[in-house]
């Protein structure tokens, strides 16, 4: 009989034993499979995050090849401008002299043709770069929203 009890006792030792190992290999197992799933997701996000940056990387490049295109453009407008290759074309009108010449008839066609001064010159040009760094950069942030932001 002592015998046949302390078979029992293993036996339920034994039993407790198992289970517990059992608990602990699920738990494991859950652990392990939560532990994949941030993984995959750890992953899908890096990719994301990779195209996004691939997405950013062109839009940047496109809108400063545009950008140095149109300054480009702007400076040799400028050089044409300086050496008297072209004109800047303005809406204006010319006043006829205040007093009339002692000469001859005056009238409108006395006075100079309007122009722009070296100095307000220098500054359409700025203005010009600064309205094309300006579109470009509008652009740019209107595509990032668009193609990056929104996905």
């Amino acid at each position: 009989m002592r015998e046949g009890i302390f078979i029992l006792a293993v036996c339920l030792v034994a039993w407790f034993g198992f289970d517990l190992l059992e608990g602990q290999r699920d738990t494991a197992r859950t652990e392990r499979d939560a532990a994949l799933v941030e993984a995959s997701g750890f992953r899908e996000a890096a990719r994301i995050s990779g195209e996004m940056l691939a997405e950013r990387d062109a839009i940047d490049l496109q809108r400063t090849q545009e950008l140095n295109d149109e300054r480009i453009e702007n400076d040799g407008l400028r050089r044409a401008v300086d050496a008297g290759l072209n004109r800047l074309h303005l809406n204006a009108t010319c006043s006829a002299p205040a007093a009339p010449p002692t000469t001859g008839a005056g009238g409108v066609a006395d006075a100079g043709t309007p122009e722009l001064t070296a100095d307000a010159r220098q500054d359409y040009f700025t203005l010009r770069d600064q309205l094309a760094l300006s579109r470009q950069m509008i652009l740019g942030l209107q595509d990032h929203v668009r193609r990056v932001c929104l996905r």
